[in-house]
């Protein structure tokens, strides 16, 4: 598959068949996501494969949770539409975990660490794009409290949970989402 065609045909999945993912697919998706660029070469992330279906359940039950909060904070319509419930069906996730001591030079500088958040997106991308390449369908998903992902998957105070990446043979046909023009998002200075 063309690269291209790849980038412009994935979308985010959020309908899962349950059949289960092989290890040798997640151990591609992950190598995909270990070539990424990250700063210094320092290699900041750390990924969980999770397939234990109580623990996909406790994972569903923090974004549920998460997303009734938000709704009262925000007020926000379209969150009380949003269905997490994909969750429960979704037979591999994936977390990606980034380690802030090791985001380079931006340690030093004012804004501090964040070029290992960075890395960890663009790992991101490529776990998308893999899983996309293969046939699989994925989505990037945020929708939980850091402190509760690394009580669900016992992860060490120190490494940041940066997003989940659920992936699986999609349930169907994804929904296209349109694009805006680029000459609304491009600024040349020469």
């Amino acid at each position: 598959m063309d690269l291209f065609d790849v980038i412009k045909g994935r979308r985010s999945c959020r309908k899962y068949l349950p059949d289960p993912v092989g290890e040798d697919l997640v151990e591609k998706i992950i190598e995909a996501a270990m070539w990424a660029p990250s700063p210094a070469n320092n290699q900041p992330w750390e990924f969980v494969a999770v397939t234990n279906r109580d623990v996909i359940g406790k994972i569903f039950e923090e974004a549920d949770y998460r997303k009734k909060i938000l709704y009262e904070k925000s007020g926000w319509k379209w969150i009380n539409r949003y269905d997490v419930g994909f969750l429960k069906d979704v037979p591999l996730i994936i977390a990606v975990l980034g380690d802030p001591k090791k985001s380079g030079a931006d340690l030093f500088l004012t804004h501090g660490a964040e070029a290992y958040q960075h890395a960890c997106s663009a790992a991101i991308q490529n776990m998308l794009l893999t899983a996309h390449a293969v046939g699989l369908g994925g989505l990037w998903f945020t929708l939980f409290e850091k402190d509760s992902i690394r009580q669900i998957l016992n992860i060490a105070t120190d490494l940041d949970p940066v997003a989940l990446v659920c992936i699986g043979k999609p349930g169907g046909d994804p929904f296209p989402t349109p694009r805006k023009e680029m000459k609304e998002k491009i600024r040349y200075i020469s």
